[in-house]
Parts: structure tokens; sequence; C-alpha cells
């Protein structure tokens, strides 16, 4: 039969379609990770991986076998860790996804009321593309998330947190600065700042462009919020910016302005993210909990009680 390390380094090769960026991944050397996929290969009495190109491919078979071999693996680390957390309660270190977009103003504070709550759990937090981290936790790389949503795949429960608004902002000596109810048709024609098109940021952006008759100035993609806001404060153009985010920065003000537009509604919603099926699912259940209590309730974060639901 296959072993675990075996399907292990099918499932690498399977992502990373490079024998040597495949073993670095997996932390064996180049020459011991195609000999034990060899093995494998002579084991099943099947050609798993499709050797004549330059590139590497798996077989058809090889997908297949790639597939379920992930699904092994999840299950296999579900059941480590349901052994280790038994009536611990919640603890441990979490693989904590987040985008680039909400960590920065949000995480600070749920980080430290966390570590007050709970001081055996530790995140392990990773910034990323939300539709790169989803899969991320459907393969079992993340234990949990928060992502802007829509998000759409299966095998995951999605838990809606919060809603924020998203306000225009501009540069200060800008003539609309300062305007009351600003027709929403004063947009036409802005160009408007965000990150790159990897973002569910960026599709937002560009569907409330498309609505105001706007557009995206593609030279000038952010790397972050901060990036954005100053940007826009050089007065390169407009921008969306989040309620929280814009809360959080003391001199915003003083860098950009935000628009009083009529009837202006624009929102975003957060979801926090695990797989189906996880064995800590409780305690992520409990976590977002304690997120949702911290945003929506607008409370002390010693003030939410964190329970496991066990």
């Amino acid at each position: 039969m296959p072993s675990l390390r075996q399907l292990q380094y099918l499932v690498a090769l399977d992502d990373h379609r490079h024998f040597g960026r495949a073993a670095f991944a997996v932390h064996v050397s180049q020459p011991t990770l195609s000999q034990q996929l060899r093995t494998l290969e002579a084991r099943l009495d099947a050609s798993l991986i499709d050797r004549s190109g330059q590139d590497v491919q798996l077989t058809p078979l090889g997908r297949d076998i790639a597939a379920r071999a992930r699904e092994i693996l999840v299950q296999v680390r579900d059941l480590s860790d349901l052994a280790r957390r038994a009536g611990k309660g919640i603890g441990g270190t979490l693989r904590f996804g987040i985008t680039p977009t909400l960590g920065p103003y949000l995480m600070p504070a749920i980080v430290a009321g966390l570590h007050r709550q709970q001081p055996d759990l530790r995140l392990h937090i990773r910034e990323g593309i939300p539709d790169d981290q989803v899969r991320e936790v459907m393969r079992g790389a993340l234990d949990m998330m928060l992502s802007p949503m829509p998000v759409d795949a299966s095998g995951i429960v999605v838990e809606p947190l919060f809603s924020e608004r998203l306000f225009v902002i501009a540069p200060p000596d800008h003539p609309l600065a300062g305007q009351k109810n600003i027709p929403p048709s004063a947009l036409k024609g802005a160009g408007f700042l965000t990150l790159d098109r990897r973002h569910h940021f960026h599709r937002q952006t560009r569907e409330i462009c498309d609505q105001v008759g706007a557009h995206i100035l593609h030279d000038y993609e952010g790397t972050s919020l901060d990036s954005i806001r100053q940007m826009v404060g050089s007065g390169i153009g407009f921008a969306l910016l989040p309620e929280r985010y814009l809360a959080t920065e003391t001199h915003s003000a003083e860098i950009v302005a935000r628009l009083d537009i009529a009837g202006w509604n624009a929102r975003r919603s957060i979801a926090a993210i695990w797989r189906t099926g996880a064995a800590f699912g409780d305690g992520f259940h409990a976590i977002a909990e304690f997120i949702r209590a911290y945003v929506v309730e607008d409370t002390d974060l010693s003030d939410p009680v964190l329970r496991t639901g066990a």
C-alpha cells in the first residue's frame, strides 16, 4: 500500500509541477522525492507522472489519485488535531489567513483580545489573496480565514460576521472635498486607485466604478490600503476605503478627504471560513463569534466570553 509520505510527495508535485520546488516544499532532497514517487508508481502498478516533456505533468490517473490523496492527508491531519485538542478547549497554533485589506486595522485588537481570553491559543497569521487562501483552507493548509464575501466554493463553512461601509476618498485639495450631498454623477470619468486584480477589493471597486461611470487607474495599483491612501493624498486619483480602516488612521483627515456622496451606500461583507468537518470546528465557530461580538456590538474585547460550544 502507498505510504502517507508518498501521497504527500505526489500532492506536492501536483501543486508545484516541478520536482525541485516540490521537494523543497516537503523538506526532502529532489532525489528522495523522485525515488519515492517511482516507488509509489511501482506499488500502484500505474503511471502517475508524465516525464516526457520539459514541464512536469501528472497523468489523468495521477491527477485523480492526487485529488484523493489530498482528502486522505486532510483527514489524517484532522485525526491528529482531534486527539491533540480533545478536552483542552481552544489552544495550540492556529493557521489563520487574512486579506491585507482587513488585517492591518482589525487583527491587532482581535489578537490582543483572544490572547487575554485564551492565552494558550497562538495565531500564525498569513496575509494573502482571498481566492488563494480559500483553496488553502479546502486542502488543510490553513485552519481558518477571514474573507470578503461572496465566496464560491464547496466543502467549507462560511460564517458571515459583519459588513462595513466603503467611502470615496479624494485629495484634500480636490474641488469636491468639503462639498455636501455630492451627486454620484460627479464621479463620472474619475480615476480610482485600488489593489491588483487578484483581490476581491479590486473586483468590488471595478463594479462600483462601472455603476458611476468612473474607471480604475491600472498603472497605479496599490500594495496595501496605506499605499492607496497615500497615493490619493498625493493627488493621483480617488479610491474606496473601508470605514473601520479610516477610523483607525488618525491622520487620514490630514492626508485625504472623505467625499459626501448623496445616497451613497456601498458596503462590503466579511465572513469567517473554515473547512466543513474540521476537527476544531466548534473552536473556529467560537472565534468567529468572538470577532462578531467585537465588531458588531462594538464592545471592549475583554467582554465577549469565548466558548467552544462543547
